[in-house]
């Protein structure tokens, strides 16, 4: 393996940029981003020795390329790599939902390989200068199936994210979808709506919330601070999911706040300790570590 292409350069792009150099210095890294200042922080940063602001004919030299933007930017991209002669190249991504992706690759693709990935990580922050070698670092790197890749494909790009340091799954991606659904998208979606309503009280009330914020609010509505075109694209490239096991959410939420109502201490109990035992086993499991 000697280059490998890295289509947008925020906090995950260029993480892995730093993770490639990491583990091998020798392989050329080509930049690709169609901002002027994430390319020139890049360039600063010397996260490659290739930068471009868009696709061209240097990509046909790619081993690996890695698609890290928004969503909402594969279409355009899968239609421009299939200007290239790239039949040995294995192309993936890092997008945070699968079914949707993969239908869109299977649909544009011509004669190329894909294979969908998902890296479980990242931090609230975005943009070259953010990214770090280690962010992958024990992570979980999740790699689903496509009519456009076969094992060996997958186990070829599975093998690179176990250099950088991730514990690696395969699975089908509306499984996938399904759990990034309700431990992370939904999540998502809380944060930003209790942030807007804090924001949205009266405004010596909402003075009082930011100066008495305890450490568990702060700490929740930390991810309120994500990429909100990232987190847009999220949503709507996983609303079916998110839509049903929203709706799901909503049918619990609305018992505990009955009871409430009707003073029904028992049942309060009961739900807090039956989701104590549920986050104590995350904790034995060694989830919460991730």
């Amino acid at each position: 393996m000697k280059f490998i292409t890295i289509i947008g350069v925020g906090l995950i792009g260029s993480s892995i940029a730093r993770a490639i150099k990491t583990i091998d210095g020798k392989i050329q890294l080509n930049i690709i981003d169609n901002s002027k200042e994430n390319l020139e922080k890049s360039k600063l940063l010397k996260l490659g020795s290739l930068f471009s602001l868009d696709i061209d004919k240097q990509i046909e030299k790619s081993d690996i390329i890695f698609i890290c933007t928004p969503i909402s930017a594969y279409e355009k991209i899968f239609n421009k790599l299939n200007n290239f002669d790239l039949p040995k190249t294995i192309i993936s991504d890092v997008g945070s939902s699968k079914v949707k992706v993969t239908e869109l690759a299977e649909s544009i693709l011509n004669d190329k390989i894909f294979v969908p990935g998902h890296p479980i990580a990242g931090t609230e922050k975005s943009g070259p200068e953010n990214g770090f070698k280690n962010l992958f670092k024990d992570k979980w790197f999740i790699s689903t199936n496509c009519n456009l890749c076969n094992e060996k494909h997958i186990e070829y790009i599975n093998s690179m994210w176990k250099k950088f340091g991730s514990k690696i799954i395969t699975m089908k991606s509306k499984d996938h979808d399904s759990i990034m659904a309700i431990t992370s998208h939904i999540p998502h979606l809380i944060a930003y709506n209790i942030v807007g309503t804090a924001s949205e009280l009266e405004e010596d009330i909402k003075s009082e919330v930011i100066k008495f914020s305890a450490s568990g609010f702060r700490d929740f509505t930390r991810i309120a601070s994500s990429d909100p075109v990232m987190w847009r694209d999220i949503m709507l490239s996983n609303k079916d999911e998110i839509i049903l096991l929203f709706e799901k959410f909503n049918n619990d939420l609305k018992q505990v706040l009955d009871a409430i109502k009707k003073d029904d201490g028992d049942f309060l109990v009961k739900k807090f300790k039956k989701t104590r035992e549920i986050r104590e086993k995350i904790i034995e499991a060694g989830l919460d570590k991730n």
